[in-house]
């Protein structure tokens, strides 16, 4: 019986080992880690993740691999699916980390999963960039939560200072949900901005709703009552549509204006006319596109059959700046501790990054300095360049 057991620890022990031992002697593949929404509200901002992800990995394999050192390494992407749901996307870094041997992730992109996800990330050691949280919490005070997007301390100013010079406007309307991290900080941060410029009082609606409401009528009667001259409403594509719908239903011709959640291809495509001639703050517009911009829309078009959104745009910088980093490590020991350490110092060293969506330097909190777009939406349905706002 005792030879039994102690044949049994043996076996565990080298069970065990499989994968920390085995790593341990080099590795010879490296394992990048994806978390998106594959299901749930927003599919198509998971959809657009995956797709660009894969296109990049197909790519990086074609030309042998990861060097690092003056040795190539294939890459793998272990991709999960966190149904764009808080508690699903820590338990996707969870697992991505403690038993999928990742060196690094690429998401999740909406703030309500990234904040929650980083704070593992950030536990565990291991560097985590979001392609498009835009919220500050996403990275504060966590040395290994790096982004591939502006913040919305910089978007609010941006929309707010947008408007007052394109229409010379005074007075805004806001209809944001109350229990999402994104639009209720980018809510906040316009606000603030909006106030700043026009005196407090400005804002003279300011309208709240929850996740999975679908009824604004309540909301959308108080800010045609309220004398805004416009509406602001930073929400994700499957609500814009819904927001838009009804106000104009409701009889309002006055612009509408969004942010960088409306980015997604589904927006014009739930939204329809209605949206034509609304303006946006984004990442970067594919219409009229350039260089190595145009570039990777037509790769992404031929492939998937329709125009990449911003979230697929900056899932490429995102999963470019991960390969830069850990390229310029220098080096892999086979001590994953000490690899995922090495990687998160490269990539807080990187400067003027050329990426499709504008170039871009890390701060020491993991925060890109880049510039956002304005966006048209065109007559048809296309999103077009209006201005570039930088720091």
């Amino acid at each position: 019986m005792k030879k039994f057991v102690f044949a049994a620890a043996i076996i565990s022990i080298f069970a065990a080992c499989l994968g920390v031992c085995a790593y341990a002697k080099g590795p010879d593949v490296i394992r990048i880690g994806v978390n998106a929404p594959l299901t749930g509200d927003i599919p198509k901002v998971g959809e657009g993740t995956k797709y660009a992800a894969q296109m990049w990995l197909k790519e990086v394999n074609a030309a042998g691999g990861i060097e690092v050192g003056g040795r190539k390494y294939k890459v793998e992407l272990v991709i999960e699916d966190n149904e764009a749901k808080a508690e699903s996307a820590v338990k996707a870094t969870t697992k991505l980390i403690t038993e999928e041997d990742v060196l690094a992730i690429v998401g999740p992109q909406a703030s309500k999963q990234a904040i929650p996800a980083g704070g593992i990330a950030n536990e565990l050691g291991t560097p985590m960039i979001s392609p498009w949280s835009t919220n500050p919490d996403t990275t504060k005070d966590r040395p290994f939560v790096f982004r591939g997007c502006f913040l919305d301390p910089f978007q609010g100013p941006v929309v707010a200072n947008f408007v007052k010079s394109e229409f010379g406007f005074t007075k805004a309307a806001v209809l944001y949900d109350v229990a999402s991290d994104y639009p209720k900080g980018l809510a906040e941060f316009f606000k603030k901005a909006w106030e700043g410029l026009n005196g407090a009082g400005s804002v003279v609606a300011y309208e709240s709703f929850t996740t999975k409401d679908a009824d604004f009528s309540s909301q959308l009667t108080k800010i045609i009552n309220s004398g805004a001259q416009f509406l602001f409403t930073p929400q994700y594509y499957n609500e814009v549509a819904l927001i838009v719908q009804q106000v104009r239903q409701l009889g309002w011709k006055k612009p509408i204006v969004g942010s960088d959640s409306w980015g997604s291809a589904e927006t014009v495509k739930l939204c329809g006319k209605d949206c034509y001639g609304s303006f946006f703050s984004t990442h970067y517009a594919a219409a009229g596109a350039k260089g190595a911009t145009r570039e990777f829309i037509d790769r992404y078009q031929k492939a998937y059959g329709y125009v990449p959104d911003d979230v697929a745009a900056l899932t490429w910088d995102s999963v470019r700046i991960v390969k830069q980093a850990v390229q310029n490590c220098g080096k892999l020991t086979g001590d994953m501790k000490t690899d995922r350490k090495c990687v998160r110092d490269a990539m807080a060293k990187i400067r003027e990054f050329d990426g499709i969506t504008g170039k871009m330097t890390f701060t020491e909190e993991g925060d890109p300095i880049k510039c956002a777009v304005i966006v048209r939406i065109s007559d048809k349905g296309e999103f077009e360049f209006y201005k570039s706002v930088c720091p």
